[in-house]
């Protein structure tokens, strides 16, 4: 089981406000969570079918694997770019290689995070296309965002 962290106040406000996300309590707001974060998978058209989601506190807990190990990487990215959310736990499957991610830093664009990946800027559009469909533009990134690197 892997653990990745996450900027807790970046990323898409699914459970209301941040003290709202914070201060969840109760078993029906566990379960608002839940499916709000079911909902953002099934939005990006994820193929998530075997991954159970779970939530305690500020972590996110994904029990078994998608479909494929970019589509797991895929779904821990959807599920840990939420405000309210600091940690994803997840598996893996057993022969993939380990994810890499790379939080967005104020200042950065796709080909300077290329540059200093992959080592050369003109390798954006790889990146680019490891995070679709979360990512629309290669323009519109923002800071605490993760995001895949592709590993060949």
């Amino acid at each position: 089981m892997g653990v990745w962290s996450f900027v807790k106040d970046a990323g898409a406000s699914l459970f209301g406000s941040k003290a709202e996300a914070a201060e969840v309590k109760t078993t029906t707001e566990v379960r608002a969570q839940v499916e709000a974060l079911q909902k953002e998978i099934d939005k990006l058209g994820l193929d998530a079918k075997g991954v159970e989601i779970a939530v305690e506190g500020d972590t996110v807990k994904l029990a078994g694997t998608a479909a494929t190990p970019e589509e797991q990487e895929k779904v821990i990215l959807a599920v840990g770019n939420v405000a309210g959310v600091a940690k994803v736990e997840a598996e893996m499957p057993a022969d993939a290689p380990a994810p890499v991610f790379y939080t967005v830093k104020k200042g950065d664009n796709l080909s300077a995070i290329a540059k200093a990946t992959l080592g050369n800027a003109n390798r954006y559009p790889e990146i680019f296309e490891a995070n679709k469909p979360m990512l629309k533009h290669p323009d519109k990134i923002y800071p605490g965002q993760n995001l895949r690197i592709p590993q060949k």
